[in-house]
This record gives C-alpha cells, sequence and structure tokens, in this order.
C-alpha cells in the first residue's frame, strides 16, 4: 500500500511511501485485539477490593438465644452473615487481576489494529510536524488541513450517557443535525485517576466513567455544530 507524504497544508508533496505488508496487510485477528485490550484494562484495576468476613467483623461470640424450644432457627453468633451486620459470605477479596500474554500474540495484536486502519483510510503522513509557535489557533488550522476531525471519513465524535445504546444515539443525531446516520460505535473509558491533599492527608480517587459515541454519516451529509454560534 502506497501513501501520499503530505504537507502542513493537507497538500501532496509528490512524495510517496511504502506500507510493509507486514505490519499494515496482515490477516487481522479481532480475537487477538479483544485479548490486547482485556489485558490493559485489568492492568488498570487495583484489585484492593476487601469484605470482612464473620471472622473479621466486631461483634460478641454470645450465643444469642438457647438450641432448642424458640420455635425458630437456631442461632450463635451475632457475627452470623444472617444477621444485619454479620461477616459476608464469599465477599471479594484483595487480587492480582494481570495476566500473562505471549510477546507474539501482543505483536499480531499491534499489527491487525493498524491493519484496520490502514483498510479504513486512516493513516495520513506528514512531512514535518513543527510550528512557528505553540497556540492552539496553530493546532486547530492543522487539524482542519489535514482533516483529522472526522471530516476525511466524515465521522463525528459524541460524549454521550453511559446507559444510551446505539439506537436511542443514532436516533438522536438524526433528530438533531437533520443528517442520516449509517453507522454507530461506542467506546467505554474509565475516569481519570486524581489525587488531592487534605488535612487528612493524600485522597486518591478516579473521575467518573465516560461513553463516547463516534457516528458515521451518509455521504453529502455533514454536522456543523457552530453554524448557530
Amino acid at each position: 500500500m502506497e501513501l501520499a507524504v503530505l504537507n502542513t497544508q493537507g497538500k501532496e508533496t509528490g512524495r510517496k511511501v511504502v506500507l510493509s505488508d507486514a505490519v499494515f496487510g496482515v490477516e487481522a485477528n479481532d480475537h487477538a485485539i479483544y485479548l490486547d485490550v482485556k489485558q490493559y484494562l485489568a492492568d488498570q484495576r487495583q484489585g484492593t477490593h476487601k469484605s470482612k468476613q464473620r471472622n473479621e467483623v466486631a461483634g460478641s461470640t454470645r450465643k444469642l438465644k438457647r438450641q432448642k424450644g424458640t420455635g425458630g432457627a437456631r442461632a450463635g453468633s451475632i457475627k452470623s452473615p444472617l444477621f444485619p451486620g454479620g461477616g459476608r459470605i464469599f465477599g471479594p477479596q484483595p487480587r492480582d487481576y494481570s495476566f500473562k500474554l505471549n510477546k507474539k500474540l501482543k505483536q499480531l495484536a499491534r499489527r491487525s489494529a493498524l491493519t484496520y486502519k490502514a483498510q479504513a483510510g486512516a493513516i495520513s503522513i506528514v512531512e514535518t510536524m513543527s510550528l512557528e509557535a505553540p497556540k492552539t489557533k496553530s493546532v486547530v488550522a492543522l487539524a482542519e488541513a489535514l482533516k483529522v476531525q472526522g471530516e476525511k471519513l466524515n465521522r463525528y465524535g459524541f460524549i454521550v450517557d453511559v446507559r444510551a445504546n446505539k439506537l436511542q444515539i443514532r436516533n438522536a443525531v438524526e433528530q438533531m443535525y437533520n443528517v442520516v446516520v449509517t453507522d454507530v460505535n461506542t467506546v467505554n473509558y474509565m475516569g481519570k485517576l486524581k489525587s488531592r491533599y487534605t488535612k487528612a492527608g493524600l485522597l486518591e480517587g478516579r473521575a467518573n466513567n465516560f461513553k463516547k459515541a463516534i457516528v458515521t454519516l451518509k455521504d453529502g451529509d455533514k454536522i456543523d455544530f457552530y453554524s448557530n454560534i
């Protein structure tokens, strides 16, 4: 596969680069990509969850009532999982969620992902990315010139409710922007880790999870987000 080298204005320079079929033209393996993503997400888990069993909760060990003659079920300690405040049966314990993947399998997953990108025309080669000044305006102009904001593939991204399904997203976009949606893909993102110092010490947590929807429009349809501004 050959790709033209572009300049910062998005125009071809006359040079071309040949993508290696060993990386960008392999037989894609979806299961390898799934395992690689699963390993990455598993490595993000802290695994510090813990619940107390009946031998760990605070409480008396006195027998609550006599064994026979009450007409009810026999009962021993108040720490029994059958009573409120008692221990939990088979509760979560601290564990390590990480698992090993073979090196060749991870390489196959990356090559499969790059192959999909190459087949979709989502790879561009720019001769240089130097900017005159580190300004947002320069980066936006570069992105518009290279058409990396979804216009090249006629795709647009939206942050949606984590409970929204693809059909709801499709109907909402079509009604709001008067376009025809041909495909909807969703990705769930974990919230970023955050921490702050307080009088009680360092508090660590994670921002709320969110969902991103990638919407593909029919040829000829476009969304202008700034038309009403």
